[in-house]
């Protein structure tokens, strides 16, 4: 494909010449996706054609949006982000989460109309069975969402996947899914313009999608932001957002006891593998309750070692009445995505996973510092 820009006074045109459709020419363009030669299918994205969604979406009243277990700011900030924008085509829109979120999300645009499986079991399965179409955020399994899988498989509605973790499973109906984008919110913004829906972005709909951007991007530092990214950022800023606010309310927050827990997590329990530039955090349930812990309180703490020079992968452990939950990030071509699924029942980025472990915590770190060295070989 050939790009031409050429700007005169007021507008840019901007000539795209593609083998498929020959040249087509954008005056002033506003937000530009990059042409594909197979734009519905490939190794790392699949996705259905626009007018197929927007169909589905104008024959549908009930819809249903459902994120993934223990949801961080990119499940809420996705799933409220299409929240807003399909309430404003005036759907009848039940925010889904299958269990509790931690408190520095709870500010965001919508908040308050989002149901929790655990809490109101009932309320969510009746608004499961009256849905036209069940939206799929930020998760590719329905195993992600635990208990409440069972319930959206039992639907016959159609099921929509938005997301951007690797090798989804077979269950949606329809997708939208690239694993290039940096975040679901990032898809969710792609989802919105596509359906022609641009103009509906306001103030809710911006802050609920920069909130999704900038934490699953590490505040904009992770190898998946590119120009892309930042082309999006510009256009929610265009709504009024103040991105200073969104970050004090979102990492300005921390109690006295996850101040104290993250500098105990540094000082006596980050061990450095020896022979190896890999770094891991073991939290016994002990001393998670000695520090009063609170859904989110471990949230990043997988990145502090980074800043060690050397070092290219980190793992945190945190002891639970299920067993042991696992973060894994990396750095470069450490596949860590890979390695969970393989040894840890779970998935995710190639920088970025997660994985549970239902041995004792002592065994997991003792699996993990087993494999480290084939990990980062």
């Amino acid at each position: 494909m050939f790009v031409f820009i050429n700007s005169r006074g007021k507008y840019t045109y901007i000539i795209l010449n593609s083998p498929k459709k020959g040249p087509k020419i954008l005056k002033k363009p506003v937000y530009f996706v990059p042409w594909h030669p197979y734009p519905n299918k490939t190794a790392s994205m699949r996705k259905d054609s626009f007018p197929k969604f927007k169909g589905l979406i104008k024959k549908c009243s009930n819809i249903v949006i459902v994120t993934h277990w223990s949801p961080d700011g990119d499940a809420i900030g996705s799933s409220l982000g299409l929240y807003h924008y399909l309430k404003a085509l005036k759907k009848t829109v039940t925010v889904v989460v299958p269990n509790e979120y931690p408190e520095f999300l709870q500010w965001m645009p919508g908040n308050k109309h989002i149901l929790n499986f655990e809490k109101d079991a009932a309320k969510v399965n009746k608004s499961i069975a009256k849905a036209d179409v069940i939206f799929t955020l930020d998760f590719n399994t329905l195993k992600r969402i635990e208990k409440l899988g069972a319930e959206i498989e039992k639907s016959k509605a159609p099921k929509i996947l938005i997301d951007h973790h690797q090798q989804p499973d077979n269950y949606p109906t329809y997708y939208f899914h690239d694993v290039n984008a940096c975040s679901t919110c990032e898809l969710i913004f792609d989802f919105i313009v596509g359906l022609g829906g641009k103009k509906l972005i306001d103030k809710k709909i911006a802050s609920c999608l920069y909130v999704g951007l900038m934490t699953d991007t590490g505040s904009f530092r992770y190898s998946s932001v590119n120009s892309k990214t930042h082309m999006i950022i510009s256009e929610l800023l265009k709504t009024g957002i103040i991105p200073s606010d969104i970050h004090s309310a979102i990492y300005d927050t921390y109690s006295e006891e996850r101040m104290k827990l993250l500098g105990y997590a540094l000082s006596e329990k980050m061990t450095i593998i020896k022979g190896l530039p890999v770094a891991y955090i073991a939290l016994t349930e002990a001393e998670l309750k000695k520090f009063d812990y609170k859904k989110g309180d471990t949230e990043g703490l997988v990145n502090y070692p980074f800043a060690i020079k050397g070092i290219k992968a980190c793992a945190l452990f945190n002891e639970g009445e299920g067993g042991v939950k696992l973060s894994f990030r990396s750095k470069g071509k450490i596949d860590v995505n890979k390695f969970a699924r393989a040894h840890f029942n779970g998935g995710g980025h190639i920088n970025a996973a997660g994985g549970k472990a239902h041995d004792s915590l002592e065994n997991t770190v003792k699996k993990f510092i087993s494999l480290a060295e084939e990990l980062v070989k």
